[in-house]
């Protein structure tokens, strides 16, 4: 065969410092690859620029996806609750930034959107939005959603950088990596401070704080709320007072009998503090001391946090409070007034308030829930639940510091407490009156709070019970 010498030669060259190499085609696209990638790290991009140095943005363009700002997210997530939010960025980014807070979130990084799509999404006419860090990723991902059918596809060009400076809700798994508590305390007045707990049901990784941990400093005292989930959360959260105040802790109050209210109380004994609770509560808490009350196949409080927490339920014993009451009860502090409440029936029949009046704020415990799907347990009385409300709006607090989820206003608790239990009620009741089942109760639409944190948990789980406390009255 023989060769026109006449052809240029197409064959790309590389000079490197000691000889010339023709490299094949695969070779050169994968020095390409890595060129791009060292230069993608190496200058900082800024979001306004992404469009024009985003590779594939005139594809996704082309497509004529839909891009939205944070304004426009919102509201789609307000109108279409079922919205799946799908961050493309890996798993390490995640896990070291943070990402967008709300519920109904999945993470696919890019390469591996093709191949994970289908179980995440099935059905290709939920709506969904995608989004990275700098709205590199999210255009391609957008489009090659669109290209595999999907109907109804955003691509949130503000990114998560823009969502995190706006101060907006952000979910890291860990907040405080230094500390065993998921979060560190934050001042909400003068000498108020709360530890806000992961938003989800306790885990190795949150380290069973999960639930508001609070305390007040008075002119002799602090006073705290909640004893934690166990002896070093406990112990961690005593770490955290020290460092703002040197008064003695003279007051442990428990909120309920659950394990993140009670667990951490021998710690505080030990540091010679007072485990005030509900008198409902103390026959709680000796039934579990009670051996032969705990089945194998039903454990206790402490075997279970023993279970979740491993290592980290070191030290972690149950122990009685020292002093019950009923209703009402004011802690002799001095400097300022600290009233323990128990407004009725509600989460559990135990849960208790603290309320200062003075400055109109309540720590409500799970009387009060934000940001989450409150969960109805074998012994919550959902119709008293609501009964006992108005005795809340009666004091007009003008902060409220609930169970889960974030400091707060009463027409927010109002919200993720009263308005799901109303809507609850009323569709199980329906469904009772109609002759329904069990298994009917399962599929009562709750979408209206897909967005709501722990609603694939427990959205279904609290339709059964509810309908199990209400088929035979």
């Amino acid at each position: 065969m023989t060769h026109d010498t006449n052809l240029p030669d197409t064959t790309p060259h590389y000079s490197f410092p000691v000889m010339n190499i023709h490299l094949p085609d695969t070779i050169t696209c994968i020095l390409a690859g890595f060129l791009l990638i060292g230069i993608a790290h190496a200058v900082p991009v800024d979001a306004n620029q992404d469009q024009a140095q985003s590779p594939g943005y005139a594809a996704a363009d082309a497509r004529a996806i839909t891009h939205i700002n944070t304004s426009q997210l919102q509201q789609q997530i307000s109108e279409r609750p079922d919205t799946v939010l799908i961050d493309v960025r890996t798993p390490d980014e995640i896990r070291q930034l943070g990402r967008i807070g709300l519920y109904q979130h999945i993470n696919i990084p890019r390469g591996w959107l093709e191949f994970r799509i289908d179980d995440a999404v099935p059905d290709k006419h939920t709506p969904v939005i995608v989004y990275c860090g700098l709205n590199l990723r999210s255009p391609p991902a957008a489009d090659l959603l669109t290209s595999l059918g999907y109907t109804d596809v955003k691509n949130y060009s503000d990114g998560f950088i823009k969502w995190q400076e706006a101060g907006l809700d952000t979910y890291r798994a860990d907040k405080a990596p230094l500390s065993i508590l998921y979060d560190l305390p934050k001042q909400v007045i003068e000498g108020v401070y709360t530890a806000i707990g992961a938003t989800q049901p306790s885990t190795y990784e949150n380290s069973g704080h999960n639930n508001n941990l609070s305390f007040i400093i008075a002119d002799d005292a602090v006073v705290v709320f909640n004893a934690g989930g166990s002896h070093l959360i406990a112990e961690a959260l005593h770490e955290e007072i020290k460092k703002i105040t040197d008064l003695p802790v003279k007051y442990v109050v428990l909120e309920n009998a659950q394990g993140h209210a009670i667990l951490g109380s021998n710690y505080w004994k030990s540091q010679g503090a007072r485990i005030i609770a509900h008198t409902h509560t103390a026959e709680l808490i000796e039934q579990e001391l009670h051996p032969d009350v705990v089945a194998e196949d039903s454990p206790g409080i402490l075997e279970r946090a023993r279970r979740s927490l491993r290592d980290k339920a070191h030290k972690t014993l149950v122990v009685m409070p020292d002093q019950t009451f009923s209703d009402k009860l004011v802690l002799p502090v001095k400097g300022r007034r600290i009233e323990l409440l128990h407004l009725g029936a509600s989460h559990s029949p135990d849960d208790i308030q603290l309320w200062l009046p003075e400055e109109r704020l309540i720590i409500s415990g799970d009387f009060a829930f934000n940001e989450r799907m409150l969960p109805i347990l074998h012994h919550t009385d959902a119709r008293g639940w609501l009964e006992s409300w108005p005795r809340l709006e009666a004091l007009e607090p003008a902060i409220i510091i609930p169970g889960h989820g974030d400091v707060t206003d009463l027409e927010t608790v109002r919200h993720y407490t009263v308005e799901y239990l109303e809507y609850l009620l009323e569709q199980v009741t329906q469904l009772i009156d109609d002759g329904g089942t069990l298994i009917e109760a399962y599929d009562i639409d709750q979408n209206r709070f897909l967005q709501w944190k722990t609603f694939r948990e427990l959205s279904r789980l609290n339709a059964e019970r509810l309908f199990r406390k209400l088929e035979f009255e």
